[in-house]
């Protein structure tokens, strides 16, 4: 007598889907593997000493530049500023002031100078910020930045943006040759304290685990309802591995 009589059908849907589940766990797992690894580089690149950006753009890829602590000098023109809507490391809500900072005979450098509050944001409340003459900016290269799924559109006609869009930026500005990169002004002493720097946000959602449980847990359940089914059929005896065991 057989103790299992499968349905060829189910089998093989059952096994499709068991090795797509599978297949997705183990997707997950290289991507913590990834993640992981990025995070340990990032983090130990942050506490490197400022490379010259023209160096490191010469030198490093721009995925290795993405929070390489860089230096630049040159002169802002703070009157062509763009706005990025969001929040500071404290959670309040303003903007961030992005600002192209001038080079004689090289590339302009856009530098987001750091946040300013909502309520502050007329520049007759933050004139002391607006520091004349040349300077030189510490900070870190960041890359530009995707629409999200559920961001807005940036609006260049009323000069609020919403992603960090470098090439409308730049366009904004009037900059036809800028650098591939952002420099997130690290913490400085501004007149008057605004724009407030070191505001750049260092972190990595990092939910691989959890998703590779999902799937895993998936193909157990999508199993145990194969088991199922099959007992309930009559096609698979509920103590057919207790009998085999008895032999053995």
């Amino acid at each position: 007598m057989s103790f299992f009589r499968p349905q060829l059908m189910l089998t093989v849907f059952t096994l499709l889907g068991l090795w797509m589940l599978l297949a997705l766990g183990n997707w997950q797992l290289e991507r913590l593997a990834w993640k992981e690894g990025l995070i340990a580089s990032v983090e130990a690149r942050i506490d490197l000493a400022p490379l010259s950006l023209d160096q490191a753009l010469a030198d490093l890829t721009l995925e290795d530049m993405e929070y390489q602590p860089v230096s630049v000098t040159g002169q802002f023109d703070h009157t062509r500023e763009v706005h990025l809507f969001g929040r500071n490391l404290e959670g309040r809500v303003g903007y961030f002031i992005y600002t192209p900072l001038l080079r004689a005979d090289a590339p302009t450098v856009i530098v987001n100078r750091g946040f300013v509050p909502e309520r502050q944001m007329d520049l007759s409340l933050r004139r002391a910020g607006q520091v004349e003459g040349q300077v030189t900016v510490e900070g870190m290269a960041r890359g530009p930045q995707p629409r999200g799924n559920f961001q807005p559109e940036n609006n260049p006609a009323t000069n609020e943006w919403y992603f960090r869009d470098l090439a409308g930026m730049a366009a904004q500005m009037g900059e036809a040759d800028v650098v591939p990169v952002f420099v997130d002004q690290a913490l400085w002493q501004i007149p008057g304290g605004l724009p407030q720097g070191g505001q750049t946000r260092i972190e990595f959602p990092n939910d691989h685990l959890s998703y590779a449980w999902t799937w895993f847990g998936l193909a157990v359940a999508l199993l145990g309802v194969y088991i199922a089914v099959h007992i309930s059929n009559g096609r698979l005896a509920p103590n057919l591995f207790r009998r085999r065991s008895n032999k053995t």
